[in-house]
């Protein structure tokens, strides 16, 4: 394999810290983009790294709708008057195998101002790279005692912020563990896109992995 990944760590108050990753899980460049107004600035890095698969920290769509469906107590089950309906199915799968908590994507109207970024930079790339959705928090759980997975990094332009940093970097070698075929892509049966972690999930719930009526 002989792959490059970029991770992205979504950011409002500071710019969006990158980390291009190559194939032996060495970052051999990063920074940070100040986002603005104008999410083309990635592209920047997508025509300078030819064929780089980009990791992105932030919900890929918004919902068009309130979900209907939500796992409780191990069963599928119509939304309630008390909930709120957000939240897409790749996340659901997260949280039912209590692998993080996540924050939950609402509808468009709704959404906080760093997922929208995170859905103008998707829209972006769309033509222009392959991107897929990670999930550091869950990927610090699932290799917590794996202890062969491994990448080498300066500690260049980290000072901004060291744990954005190390999201971003988290996040391509999730990436870089997928697509070797270690890892596993989750949700996406309402349409709303996945989420790629870095190992199968141990004991999966089948049930919660399909989506009603898909």
């Amino acid at each position: 394999m002989d792959a490059v990944v970029i991770g992205i760590d979504v950011q409002v108050r500071r710019r969006c810290p990158f980390a291009v990753m190559d194939s032996s899980a060495t970052v051999i460049d990063s920074g940070w983009i100040d986002l603005g107004d104008d999410p083309t600035r990635f592209c920047t890095l997508a025509k300078q790294y030819r064929d780089a698969v980009f990791a992105i920290d932030a919900p890929r769509l918004a919902l068009p709708a309130p979900r209907e469906w939500y796992w409780k107590r191990g069963r599928w089950a119509k939304r309630s008057p008390k909930d709120k309906g957000n939240g897409r199915h790749c996340e659901v799968v997260i949280a039912a195998h209590k692998l993080a908590n996540p924050q939950w994507t609402p509808v468009a109207e709704h959404a906080p101002e760093w997922m929208r970024h995170g859905f103008s930079i998707y829209e972006a790339l769309r033509e222009r790279a392959r991107c897929l959705e990670v999930f550091p928090t869950t990927s610090y759980k699932m290799l917590e005692d794996v202890a062969n997975v491994r990448f080498t990094t300066p500690l260049l332009r980290f000072q901004r912020g060291p744990k954005d940093m190390l999201d971003a970097i988290v996040g391509a070698i999730t990436v870089l563990e997928f697509l070797a075929g270690r890892g596993q892509e989750v949700g996406g049966g309402d349409g709303l896109g996945t989420i790629v972690i870095p190992r199968p999930i141990v004991a999966p719930i089948v049930e919660v992995l399909q989506w009603p009526g898909s």
